[in-house]
């Protein structure tokens, strides 16, 4: 029982139900209707939490690969810009802009900007691995100069496609659930596999407790860092992916914008600690819901747009206080002195 309370994902698994019961009490008081309403269609399942299986599916391909990268007291705030580098890649193929001896081939395009959103991540990886750049500093600059690549890719132009079999990547169903679900799953299955059957998990823990005792221990941190950075390059380039077959196109310009910020968010809110250590790529997904959870409830009680991202932010400080053990110790002490003066 105890290590069940102190376990990573119970926290953000109790948050996200309690964000989706307040919901279907309040949707029901206003709209006399069921949040969790799911009704099948043509054989695909449609409703709110579809919606948010989806949508939510993105965040969670990049909140797996934060977490590596948080995990070792790093970060990567070039992940927006990496998607939209992947999807200008992965469209201007189908589109036959570039490569056009491809003849716009799918898989051809998807691997190709994979492989894209690898060499981004070396890129970091490089710069912080191997040249000792401060984190921030090194992904500030694909960052900064990322959406000019993909701009440079596109011809400066948004880049619409009409593929059926790009578009299936995240319009398509299987078994009446979303492919995006699927894929998510999918990346979350092998990142624990690759953390829990190999020694990367520990190496990660090691060095985000403490990089240069475990160099000292003997861990390769240098190629290490490396080959994290390369995979947060990857699901970035995935979830870029995933973004531009949902609105058939790229728009360099808005794909992945600010989607660092949701990622880290993500990754927060599952209970990874951002000065490094102890992770978990379940709680993250299951951050990665919770974020989306909220925009979908934000956009079903149609709050205004201005107001969108203040309630956003306060559920969000909401959530994070009754995640963390000083502030519900303190609040327990707090309930504690004033029941023991009304006895």
């Amino acid at each position: 029982m105890k290590k069940f309370k102190n376990s990573l994902e119970i926290r953000p698994f109790l948050a996200l139900i309690v964000i989706l019961l307040a919901c279907e009490v309040l949707y029901r008081v206003m709209f006399g209707d069921s949040f969790f309403k799911i009704t099948m269609v043509d054989g695909h399942f449609y409703g709110r939490l579809i919606d948010i299986l989806r949508n939510g599916s993105k965040y969670v391909i990049l909140a797996i690969g934060m977490t590596m990268v948080l995990a070792t007291a790093g970060t990567d705030i070039s992940v927006g810009s990496v998607m939209a580098i992947a999807a200008s890649v992965a469209c201007s193929i189908v589109d036959e802009r570039i490569l056009p001896s491809l003849h716009g081939n799918v898989f051809a395009a998807v691997l190709i900007a994979l492989l894209v959103g690898a060499l981004c991540g070396a890129w970091n990886g490089f710069l912080v691995a191997k040249l000792n750049v401060q984190p921030i500093v090194a992904t500030m600059i694909l960052l900064t100069a990322g959406r000019g690549i993909a701009q440079l890719v596109s011809d400066g132009k948004i880049v619409t496609i009409n593929s059926d079999a790009y578009y299936f990547i995240n319009g398509g169903y299987f078994l009446g659930l979303p492919i995006p679900f699927y894929i998510a799953l999918f990346v979350l299955v092998i990142a624990i596999i690759l953390t829990k059957r190999t020694a990367l998990g520990m190496a990660i823990e090691s060095i985000g407790i403490n990089s240069e005792s475990s160099r000292l221990s003997g861990i390769l941190v240098s190629k290490n860092l490396w080959v994290i950075y390369i995979f947060c390059g990857i699901m970035a380039a995935l979830t870029g992916i995933v973004e531009s077959a949902g609105i058939k196109g790229a728009d360099c310009n808005n794909c992945g914008l600010l989607y660092e910020m949701d990622g880290i968010l993500a990754v927060a809110l599952g209970g990874t600690a951002l000065n490094g250590g102890r992770f978990s790529f379940v709680s993250s997904a299951l951050g990665a819901l919770i974020v989306q959870t909220i925009s979908t409830v934000i956009y079903a009680f149609g709050v205004t747009p201005e107001l969108t991202k203040v309630f956003k932010a306060l559920i969000v400080v909401i959530i994070c206080l009754a995640q963390s053990p000083i502030f519900m110790a303190k609040l327990k002490g707090i309930f504690s002195k004033k029941g023991s003066v009304a006895a």
